[in-house]
């Protein structure tokens, strides 16, 4: 817009004019504009804002008319400024709400190179020389688009049903019931937990073996915490296997021994020659690859568990299943060898850090009071909301709709791969809620895509961040927590940034 574009508003009128040419609003001073180019100095101004914080994400930006009186400019020029921050994604407009900030600008281009982290300023999460909470780094770098993996639909939260589940709950507490709680858990919520497990994964269990933890990072923290306790120094992990849970693990003092995954699932003759005692899975749905744990190797795990080893099993997302029968869990199978873990992370959301753990005999009171000198146990409140959505059916209700959902975001992510990443191999669609897409023969890092991508607004995360041993190229993609059109974008800019690898 030229100086004389800025001399007419929106419908030719007029400016009104301020008694001074500023404005509270980041102390803005027009007689700091060039002339000619105030439409380009306040949508600097403002884009400056938001990349140093002073516009934090979900900011307000005040309305066009107001902040062109302060300034004593034509509503047009600010409305020509908002635009250029909206077309590039920065703010965006929403009706009587007004305009926020939802986006901050991409970080300079990060340097490609081996997986991991580099500390603050030299590469990002794929810098070289890397190592730290990969995950974490990545989640708080800015993006558009967010295929990360591990993340529900959270749009679908079910607030109305939550918010009468904690107003019946508290229509009902005594003024004892907001003291200190059981840190085994909440009563009501361990017999919901073993109602749920029953109908759901198979698991027939009672409320005393039940450890109500905060989701299952917690979980792996006191298994590692209790059998270092008693002399377990290896665990056998899954390769390729979740790089958070190994992590856990050896936060925890455990070495970790990783075993190979292939279309089979776990090779249990490699679990036997690790000489570890005890081995963390996901046989319902393994992460990365989505294989099922087939039936013969199941019988040899559970035969090398009878034999002293100890299971630990993740079923992270079991109930997201769109293609094919529901996989029974190992702990219905052999209560003795198998310490289980589940959450509603993935079903409800990771924010309300709620989970339960369930342990053989033998390791039952060791982990009870590992849990009470944790955090004394999670906050009763949210535990007696989530025993009555439990109890009511209103949360097989929620899963029966964001079942669906979900189902039709993995067909929208499938078809947009076929469209614009041909040649790239799918693993483990049929559940959960991401997909892997590997490239057989490619001459690229994954890290290096995954970089590419991120320059391009666009958070994936690389295969090998989740290897041990070295594999094939390839992306872990998450598809629940978008909608079709997002997938669709998304996935066509990780064409386009595979298309400056090759």
């Amino acid at each position: 817009m030229d100086s004389a574009d800025e001399e007419r508003s929106e419908g030719s009128e007029r400016p009104v004019r301020a008694a001074a040419t500023g404005s509270d609003f980041l102390q803005l001073d027009l007689d700091q504009a060039p002339p000619g180019g105030r439409t380009e100095w306040l949508t600097a101004r403002i884009r400056a804002a938001i990349a140093d914080g002073t516009l934090p994400l979900g900011s307000r930006l005040p309305s066009s008319r107001v902040l062109a009186a302060e300034l004593g400019v034509t509503r047009g020029l600010v409305t020509e400024a908002y635009q250029r921050l909206a077309d590039a994604g920065q703010v965006q407009g929403s009706g009587r709400s007004g305009t926020r900030v939802v986006a901050v600008p991409l970080p300079p281009p990060i340097p490609t190179g081996g997986p991991g982290q580099s500390p603050p300023g030299t590469g990002g999460p794929f810098g070289p020389g890397a190592d730290g909470p990969l995950v974490d780094v990545l989640r708080a770098v800015p993006c558009r688009i967010d295929l990360s993996p591990g993340m529900p639909d959270l749009t679908a939260f079910p607030r109305t049903a939550w918010l009468q589940a904690e107003r019946r709950v508290l229509a009902g507490l005594t003024a004892a019931d907001f003291g200190y709680g059981n840190p085994q858990g909440a009563a009501a919520l361990r017999a919901a937990v073993t109602g749920w497990l029953a109908r759901n994964r198979g698991i027939r269990a009672d409320p005393d073996e039940v450890v109500i933890v905060a989701g299952v990072a917690q979980a792996l923290a006191l298994v590692a915490h209790v059998l270092r306790e008693r002399g377990v120094r290896k665990v056998a992990v899954e390769d390729p296997g979740s790089l958070g849970a190994r992590q856990q693990l050896e936060y925890g003092r455990l070495e970790t021994v990783p075993v190979p995954v292939d279309e089979r699932g776990l090779d249990t003759a490699a679990l036997r020659a690790s000489g570890a005692r005890a081995v963390l899975l996901t046989p319902a749905h393994q992460f990365p690859t989505g294989v099922v744990l087939d039936g013969k190797r199941r019988r040899e795990l559970l035969g090398w568990a009878a034999a002293g080893g100890l299971v630990v099993e993740d079923d992270y997302d079991a109930e997201h299943r769109y293609d094919r029968a529901p996989v029974p869990a190992l702990r219905a199978l052999l209560p003795e060898g198998v310490c289980y873990a589940g959450s509603v992370s993935k079903l409800l959301a990771p924010a309300l850090r709620l989970g339960w753990l369930l342990v053989p005999p033998r390791l039952h009171d060791a982990v009870v009071a590992a849990k009470r000198y944790a955090d004394l146990g999670n906050p009763v409140l949210a535990q007696l909301v989530l025993a009555r959505l439990m109890d009511s059916g209103e949360l097989e209700r929620h899963l029966r709709f964001v079942r669906r959902r979900h189902r039709r975001r993995r067909d929208a992510m499938l078809r947009a791969i076929a469209r614009h990443l041909p040649g790239a191999r799918v693993h483990g669609a049929a559940a959960g809620l991401h997909l892997v897409v590997t490239f057989d023969g490619a001459d690229f890092e994954d890290t290096a895509l995954a970089a590419a991508a991120l320059e391009l607004g666009v958070k994936a995360h690389p295969l090998s961040w989740h290897r041990v041993r070295p594999g094939a190229p390839g992306l872990v993609l998450g598809y629940a927590a978008g909608p079709p059109g997002e997938l669709e974008e998304g996935t066509a800019l990780l064409g386009r940034a595979l298309s400056r690898l090759r």
